[in-house]
């Protein structure tokens, strides 16, 4: 099982154990982690659930995808090139050892 750490921006750190095919922003959610709404449940229309990616792992996450992920990162505050939408993640055996930053706040 695949396992994520997340990082809050007061760099409290999260070891989650997660699914294989499970999102993140799921992984987080069902885990307590603070710091990830997800306000629309995993639709990427809200950018409630915006991460950024450890430079390490952006590779292997991808970034954004065209259309409704890179639209809706336009909108929340502090998006970078390393800025996804947790939802948008689906975890697989490759991206055991994740590094996923949280913001300061989602809006």
């Amino acid at each position: 099982m695949p396992v994520v750490k997340f990082i809050t921006a007061r760099g409290d750190e999260h070891l989650v154990n997660v699914d294989v095919n499970a999102s993140v922003m799921e992984a987080a959610r069902n885990n307590d982690v603070p710091g990830i709404d997800g306000d629309c449940g995993g639709c990427a229309a809200c950018g409630t659930c915006h991460v950024h990616i450890d430079a390490a792992w952006i590779e292997k996450t991808g970034h954004a995808s065209d259309g409704g992920e890179s639209d809706m990162l336009e909108f929340v505050e502090g998006a970078d090139e390393y800025s996804r939408l947790a939802c948008q993640i689906s975890i697989t055996e490759e991206l055991d050892g994740l590094i996923v930053r949280l913001p300061l706040a989602q809006h």
